[in-house]
């Protein structure tokens, strides 16, 4: 184990509850079944992947790390003024694709920054990037 490792982890945790939440706040208002039960899927994946990160984490006894409090505030913001203009599925897949472009950006840089991480938390954070991927391919219709 090393520090590279636990950093790794820890960022990939924050990530995957910053996407957890954004999911969360938007689910309820999709009007399209089909694009309810996406999110939920995708939501179902990210918690499962928060599961794997978790047990990592406990394994390097290591508590992780919540996403920021300024980033949870703005993403909240932009969510709220999105969701009170013109069509809900259509601003949900654009906040939803926004948010996987970022996740998939930071945890790209991450991996760059951490090099020495252990190969087991960066086959994670593959997997995390894949479902992130994953989201914003099936959402796209929505735009």
């Amino acid at each position: 184990m090393n520090d590279d490792t636990i950093k790794l982890l820890r960022e990939c945790e924050a990530g995957i509850k910053m996407g957890i939440e954004s999911l969360d706040e938007v689910i309820e208002s999709a009007k399209d079944e089909k694009l309810k039960n996406i999110l939920i899927e995708g939501k179902d994946q990210h918690l499962e992947l928060e599961g794997e990160t978790r047990e990592l984490l406990r394994r390097y006894n290591d508590e992780g790390k919540e996403p920021a409090a300024m980033a949870k505030m703005m993403a909240k913001m932009k969510s709220n003024f999105k969701m009170m203009a013109g069509d809900a599925d259509a601003n949900i897949a654009d906040l939803i694709t926004d948010g996987c472009d970022m996740g998939i950006k930071t945890l790209n840089r991450y991996i760059n920054q951490y090099p020495a991480a252990d190969t087991e938390v960066k086959k994670l954070v593959g997997k995390v990037i894949l479902a992130e991927e994953s989201l914003e391919r099936s959402i796209r219709p929505y735009l």
